[in-house]
């Protein structure tokens, strides 16, 4: 008998307020649950997305955070789903944060959490130009955890998706479906998107899920969006066609998975070469 997982992408527009993007998420989730998905995830920075790193730190209280938290899990509970919320800002260090997933179970406990590990400094011309590591700190461990039907969850975030050795490492740990919870930018979406995603779903025969921020949002920054499920031999199982908050359903026949490692197992070997001379 097969084992089919069926799961949700929640595409959201998040903002600065914490309360405000909880009351723009709930309905989204609350239909996604309704559409029978045993696991429900949302994008990156679903509490609060803020490009200004001062304003960012003077909204993190602790007490605010440990009520945030409790807040996403008794959405869990009440909705009797695996809830990813794709990540939040935590404290870390020097006046930084931790770009963090926290995965909770239907019971409202928090199953797993993964702090992103490869970050975003990049030029993209223009006034396009991101120096994540100046505010967040880099998470060092990846994360392979259980969710539901005992599926086994591989954990990244957004920029993740450029490291194929990461998603190697995740598939040869037994990862069958893979969240890539993001903030896209435009320029980035619009040229690597869909192809990166489909590119890892491929490298690894694994289902990804990803779910992500769209439209023009609060602190001034647009996102990409188009939230996508992808299926292990690469094929677009459900994808959104814009930016609009939306929701997107697909069930995962997780025997899948074992069919297309089986066909190209190039997962989990990689052959031994010397590497060339760097040339100038």
């Amino acid at each position: 008998m097969a084992r089919t997982l069926r799961v949700a992408a929640v595409q959201l527009r998040s903002g600065i307020a914490l309360e405000a993007n909880r009351a723009h998420a709930l309905p989204l989730l609350r239909e996604a649950a309704a559409a029978g998905a045993r696991l429900v995830a949302t994008p990156e920075m679903t509490s609060r997305l803020d490009l200004d790193r001062a304003r960012l730190q003077e909204n993190l209280s602790r007490a605010d955070l440990v009520a945030e938290q409790r807040s996403w899990s008794r959405i869990a509970e009440e909705l009797g789903v695996w809830l990813l919320l794709g990540s939040a800002p935590i404290p870390a260090d020097a006046g930084r944060v931790y770009n963090r997933s926290h995965l909770f179970a239907p019971d409202g406990r928090l199953a797993a959490t993964y702090d992103k590990i490869n970050l975003f400094d990049v030029t993209l011309g223009g006034t396009e130009n991101y120096r994540e590591s100046a505010g967040v700190a880099a998470g060092a461990r990846a994360v392979v955890t259980e969710g539901p039907m005992g599926v086994k969850l591989g954990l990244t975030i957004c920029y993740d998706m450029r490291f194929p050795r990461l998603y190697r490492a995740l598939a040869n740990a037994g990862a069958e479906l893979i969240a890539v919870p993001a903030a896209f930018t435009v320029p980035t979406g619009r040229a690597h998107w869909e192809t990166l995603l489909r590119a890892r779903a491929i490298e690894t025969g694994s289902f990804i899920i990803a779910p992500a921020q769209g439209g023009v949002h609060e602190d001034g920054r647009a996102t990409w969006g188009h939230s996508v499920i992808i299926g292990p031999w690469g094929q677009v199982l459900k994808a959104l066609p814009d930016d609009a908050p939306g929701v997107i359903v697909a069930d995962c026949n997780l025997d899948e998975v074992t069919e297309a490692r089986a066909r190209i197992p190039a997962w989990r070997t990689e052959g031994e070469f010397e590497a060339p001379e760097p040339r100038t």
